[in-house]
């Protein structure tokens, strides 16, 4: 089965590939048939994957998973959220992993409550009116570190420091990476509800 990947970022493709692979599905990049990025204008991890998933199946005409994450900072209410990708933009930066976490370190400099949360939520649809999507959310709470630590990985894997392994996810071989995050738990879940719900 083809389905379309609702992203163009090469590191999701990568991942969601590995971890979709006991399924044999052929992950195929959105950008790959021509399909430009989806607005996102929800405030939801949810909302946004969904509206993802539908737009690439609709111009697709092919079942499409859409991935919608972000990093939960406690100390500022639970932001960046769903802007996480633009968050450096806020702070005067150009759009990037390297400025992220650059302005993640400084806004955080002065502050003690490190806790944090990734979140991934995946969302797959069989077409773009499918009454019954299939929705996986994996969770990893750490803390933000206070300097990068690690080359393995992307976005803010450099600072998001996980207590039980006492790294941060870029230090982790990739494997243990996959099978810890927010998206391996969440495509974990994910190839469950497509073996038990599509195949």
């Amino acid at each position: 089965m083809k389905i379309v990947l609702a992203s163009n970022n090469q590191g999701k493709l990568r991942e969601l590939q590995d971890m979709l692979a006991p399924l044999g599905l052929e992950l195929v990049r959105q950008g790959e048939l021509g399909i430009p990025e989806a607005e996102e204008p929800f405030r939801t991890f949810v909302e946004n994957a969904l509206a993802k998933a539908r737009h690439a199946a609709s111009l697709s005409g092919l079942p499409a998973l859409a991935d919608d994450a972000g990093l939960c900072v406690d100390a500022f209410g639970g932001l960046p959220g769903v802007d996480t990708a633009f968050y450096a933009t806020q702070f005067g930066y150009a759009k990037s992993d390297d400025n992220n976490v650059r302005a993640l370190l400084e806004q955080m400099q002065a502050i003690d409550n490190r806790r944090a949360a990734m979140v991934s939520t995946l969302v797959a649809v069989r077409s773009a009116d499918d009454p019954e999507p299939l929705i996986a959310v994996g969770r990893v709470t750490g803390e933000i570190a206070r300097e990068r630590r690690g080359t393995n990985g992307f976005g803010f894997d450099p600072v998001m420091f996980i207590p039980e392994f006492g790294k941060t996810f870029a230090e982790l071989p990739t494997d243990v990476k996959n099978a810890n995050s927010h998206r391996g738990r969440a495509a974990r879940q994910m190839v469950e509800l497509i073996r038990q719900n599509w195949l």
